[in-house]
């Protein structure tokens, strides 16, 4: 089986069989994100616990293939996590897509590294990013209400 193939797979299955979909507990920190291009949409919920550990993480909305693979490899990357090691997560993967890191930095991200094969695709980019751009944001908005 090709690399690519093997992206395409595990692209495939999280867009099919998405990790953390539905809807968080209500104290839960939550952003809305939308590209419009596309026409995708993302609700991140995110709930820090008292150790500053991500302890919930869900999503709800509605994309195409990629960008709905890209939210469920997301959440459930950086389920578990410190604030500190979704934030270096987070922007690997942005600094990937834009061009500014080796995409090969991904790979020690487990299935994150099938985003690999997006950058390809400049007009998919986007579609991989926003849920990224929404983890960044729901972080920030956490660490605001304090």
């Amino acid at each position: 089986m090709e690399f690519e193939d093997l992206y395409q797979d595990i692209i495939l299955d999280h867009y099919k069989n998405p990790r953390n979909f539905g809807e968080g507990n209500p104290s839960c920190t939550t952003v809305e994100h939308d590209n419009p291009v596309c026409g995708d949409h993302i609700k991140l919920m995110l709930y820090l616990n008292e150790q500053g550990k991500i302890e919930e993480v869900k999503f709800s909305g509605s994309g195409c293939a990629i960008s709905v693979a890209s939210a469920s490899m997301m959440t459930e990357a950086i389920k578990g996590k410190t604030v500190q090691e979704a934030r270096k997560m987070i922007q690997d993967v942005l600094s990937v897509m834009r061009g500014e890191k080796d995409p090969d930095v991904l790979d020690e991200y487990g299935d994150i590294s099938a985003l690999k094969g997006v950058i390809k695709f400049p007009v998919r980019i986007k579609c991989a990013s926003l849920s990224w751009h929404a983890a960044e944001d729901v972080l920030e908005q956490n660490e605001s209400r304090k």
